[in-house]
């Protein structure tokens, strides 16, 4: 499962990239505004900083400012994706640009009716929002397994981009289902790494490590 990370805080992302996990970025306009930065100069930058894909979002609601929109971001770097909303202007945009072999993230999605259509019409992701689906006293996790199941039976090459993350379990119930992808906050990622065993082990290791009196380094 590939791991993006659903920020636009360019220190995190360049840390997160050290790590060699990383292979994408998802934004949106909450997240630009968190950053109190330029749109085109955040992602310009982000782009700069991961090879992959990196999810840009257009803000128009019609199909003519959309494609305008998108002109503009799809000129910034060539690993931008495009981002638009699951609406019927949204779908337009999405298989004009798909048809002219530009990335497409479709996003606010919340049923597996809505991601067929967004697969029907090109999609190279499909951003279903597990957290916020939970949050409605739906399962987010039920989504993912209809969106597979039905993606498997046509041979969709649209790519499930998890995304609405809230917590690690959210991650390995999509990475068990088989989701091609998964977008989360910085926080969760890093959660990923954490289990007590892991931090009991290591401080058992440097206790008797000390008691040797050696050092590695001389």
């Amino acid at each position: 499962m590939k791991f993006f990370v659903d920020t636009a805080d360019t220190k995190e992302i360049a840390e997160l990239a050290e790590t060699g996990l990383l292979d994408g970025v998802t934004t949106n306009p909450s997240l630009i505004h968190k950053s109190g930065r330029k749109f085109v100069e955040v992602v310009e930058e982000i782009c700069g900083i991961v090879p992959g894909p990196v999810s840009a979002e257009v803000v128009a609601l019609d199909h003519e400012t959309m494609m305008r929109e998108a002109d503009v971001l799809r000129k910034i770097a060539g690993n931008v994706c495009i981002k638009v909303p699951l609406t019927i202007d949204g779908l337009k945009t999405c298989k004009k640009l798909s048809d002219d072999g530009v990335m497409v993230n479709v996003t606010l999605c919340f049923s597996a009716n809505q991601a067929l259509l967004a697969a029907k019409a090109g999609a190279t992701f499909i951003s279903p929002f597990v957290g916020r689906h939970d949050d409605n006293g739906f399962d987010g996790m039920a989504l993912i397994a209809d969106i597979r199941l039905i993606y498997d039976n046509y041979g969709f090459d649209t790519e499930i981009l998890v995304a609405s993350v809230r917590h690690p379990i959210h991650v390995l119930e999509s990475a068990r289902i088989g989701a091609d992808v998964m977008t989360a906050p910085p926080s969760v990622i890093k959660q990923l790494f954490k289990h007590p065993l892991t931090d009991a082990g290591i401080a058992g290791f440097m206790a008797d490590w000390a008691k040797t009196g050696q050092t590695i380094l001389g």
